[in-house]
């Protein structure tokens, strides 16, 4: 019975992309109505699975919180105290991470997608992709249009850095710190959060260097 549920939990993240209604003020900050609709709608949807999957099935599973409680104080952790951070890259060359944002383009302000897919995935190492990669899309210009044709370049680094570079740490993907978590508490020793990073380190950037150079020279 919980298949069918996993299907509208697709259909909801797809709702989200293609119907936007409009925002409204909460707190002096824009909340999208179709994310708050959206959210409203997957709590309502894990809610009826906790109460009609039948206890039995996920005692046998082993089912219990304790990873969701780890990765939910993490994240709520993380999207706190990014929030500076965040602003001051919005903020742009006015901002005081200009350095950094003229590090993604050439004098003449033509973009590097090198940079950008590596800067992209720097943040997205400890962040989560989804605002990285709204982050970058922006500063490459936010237009979808040109981003989608003579700017597809730097709008393939922008993706691959927020997807690919998430592996690089625990915290940079939702699912690495799950696993993390269920594994511990099976039993199963893991790495730590730097030793992970290092194993990381030495599997991945070879291969992200790899990748640069094949997709993101020019």
């Amino acid at each position: 019975m919980n298949i069918p549920l996993l299907m509208l939990v697709v259909l909801v993240v797809l709702m989200e992309g293609v119907w936007h209604p409009g925002a409204v003020m909460f707190l002096k900050q824009e909340l999208s109505i179709e994310v708050l609709f959206g959210d409203a709608l997957l709590l309502a949807i894990a809610a009826y699975s906790i109460w009609a999957t039948p206890p039995m099935v996920r005692n046998a599973n082993g089912f219990t919180w304790g990873a969701m409680i780890e990765v939910a104080k993490v994240f709520a952790a993380i999207f706190v105290t990014i929030t500076p951070a965040i602003a001051i890259l919005r903020a742009g060359r006015e901002g005081a991470a200009a350095p950094l944002i003229a590090l993604v383009s050439r004098e003449d302000g033509a973009p590097i997608p090198a940079m950008y897919f590596w800067m992209t995935g720097l943040l997205s190492s400890f962040l989560d992709n989804a605002p990285t990669y709204l982050i970058f899309f922006n500063l490459a210009g936010g237009d979808a249009e040109v981003l989608m044709g003579p700017g597809a370049q730097v709008l393939g680094a922008i993706s691959a850095g927020a997807v690919f570079m998430g592996a690089n740490s625990y915290i940079g993907s939702a699912p690495n710190f799950v696993v993390r978590a269920i594994a511990e508490e099976q039993g199963v020793p893991m790495p730590s959060f730097f030793g992970y990073c290092a194993w990381a380190a030495v599997i991945l950037l070879p291969l992200f260097a790899l990748m640069t150079v094949i997709f993101f020279r020019g």
